[in-house]
């Protein structure tokens, strides 16, 4: 019985652990859902695009604060799939006291690079 507890916790944590949260507002006109993997990661503007709204996504540092960037920019480009944008505009890359990775972009839909 004790091994099935610790089972249980252990499974729990781990799951806990791979988690990223996001959120979006909606300033434009949203277009269909797409995949996320359709989101591209933009650093410069393109040439022509039209903004559909802000996404935000954090997520903690466990292992690795690499594993935790990364799933913060997989959730950021979640939440931007989910308002039919296909890319995100960074805006803001950051840390919260070391222990949380932060992102905010601009979720555009890219009429032209």
């Amino acid at each position: 019985m004790k091994t099935c507890k610790i089972s249980v916790i252990l499974c729990l944590f781990v799951t806990l652990l791979g988690c990223a949260t996001g959120s979006y507002i909606l300033t434009g006109e949203s277009m269909p859902a797409i995949s996320p993997d359709m989101v591209k990661i933009y650093l410069e503007p393109p040439s022509q695009y039209e903004t559909i709204g802000i996404v935000e996504a954090s997520s903690e540092v466990e292992f690795s604060s690499q594993a935790a960037q990364d799933r913060t920019i997989s959730e950021l480009k979640a939440q931007a799939a989910k308002i039919g944008a296909n890319g995100v505009l960074f805006l803001d890359i950051g840390d919260k006291m070391g222990e949380t990775k932060t992102a905010k972009g601009k979720a555009i839909f890219v009429i032209r690079e």
